[in-house]
């Protein structure tokens, strides 16, 4: 008999998330920076435990929203629970029971009625002990969970211990993905995620959530390679020149890692060709929203 269902992971912003998926999964399909925010559209990633199906929603990390982008993320996130057969909450260990954490436990009250509620204590190399025992004490005080997981997702610690428990709490059913297939966001997506991150990683604070990514052209080639066209928009002028850099070499240096990711990932060669252009109003623009599968209306 096999097994198969939806698992969403929700939590603050850099809570860990992203990496959580992609140990999970085994192979890198969310996007992971030191910054905040990174994950907008819900990214799901496909796992195989024994019999079991586990599908991951890495869902856009809940935080108080200003902008009409963060209010679509965030709508995503709380749909992505609730859509989800079981839920992890992810909490940093160091942080512990924040504002944001108390939040979160708020919303689950509404949106995760009938669902097994997993707690997942992250980052546990970065406290002691003891403190990790009054925080879980702290957290199942306030809210109900099924069981409680001590991890590291950086190290992988825990982590097998939590497949193996996700995998038996999914519903009996057929597979929803076939075998071999890891994410069901279509390559495009997860290109121009992948040149999206080199770009955070690469930018001051301020730019990464002022600029998007979109693939727009895939070839496929006849000796096997694949030619990818991307722009990325930013909404000034001086932006552009902070993408561009001085004498190209930021955007030089933000595709040639980019390439490298994507071939890697794609087991093949890929040609990378980068635009960079202005477009002052692209976070009013439905398009660009379902270019990141997120709904334009949520943000309103």
């Amino acid at each position: 008999m096999t097994k198969a269902g939806f698992i969403a992971l929700i939590g603050e912003p850099n809570a860990g998330k992203s990496t959580l998926l992609n140990l999970m999964v085994g192979a890198k399909v969310s996007i992971v920076t030191h910054k905040v925010q990174t994950t907008r559209a819900r990214i799901r990633g496909v796992a195989i435990e024994g019999d079991s199906q586990l599908v991951f929603v890495d869902t856009p990390g809940l935080f108080r929203p200003r902008r009409r982008l963060d209010r679509a993320m965030v709508a995503a996130a709380w749909g992505g629970a609730a859509d989800a057969d079981v839920i992890v909450l992810m909490v940093e260990a160091h942080r512990g029971l924040t504002e944001g954490v108390e939040r979160i436990l708020e919303g689950l009250s509404e949106v995760a009625s009938g669902r097994n509620v997993a707690l997942a204590i992250n980052k546990i190399d970065k406290v002691q002990a003891e403190d990790l025992l009054g925080l879980a004490k702290a957290l199942n005080d306030r809210y109900e969970f099924a069981e409680t997981f001590m991890i590291s997702a950086e190290r992988g610690h825990g982590v097998d211990d939590l497949r193996k428990w996700l995998a038996g709490q999914v519903p009996d059913g057929p597979w929803l993905y076939p075998e071999d297939q890891i994410a069901d966001l279509p390559m495009r997506m997860i290109a121009a995620e992948m040149t999206r991150e080199k770009l955070t990683l690469r930018l001051h604070q301020e730019l990464p959530y002022q600029l998007t990514v979109e693939t727009e052209s895939w070839e496929e080639r006849k000796d096997g390679s694949a030619r990818i066209e991307q722009i990325i928009y930013v909404v000034r002028d001086g932006h552009k020149g902070i993408v561009l850099g001085k004498k190209g070499e930021t955007i030089k240096a933000v595709s040639q890692s980019a390439r490298a990711e994507l071939e890697e990932f794609l087991g093949r060669k890929v040609h990378l060709f980068l635009q960079v252009k202005v477009r002052p109003n692209w976070l009013e623009e439905a398009e660009r929203y379902s270019e990141m599968g997120l709904d334009f209306k949520d943000g309103a």
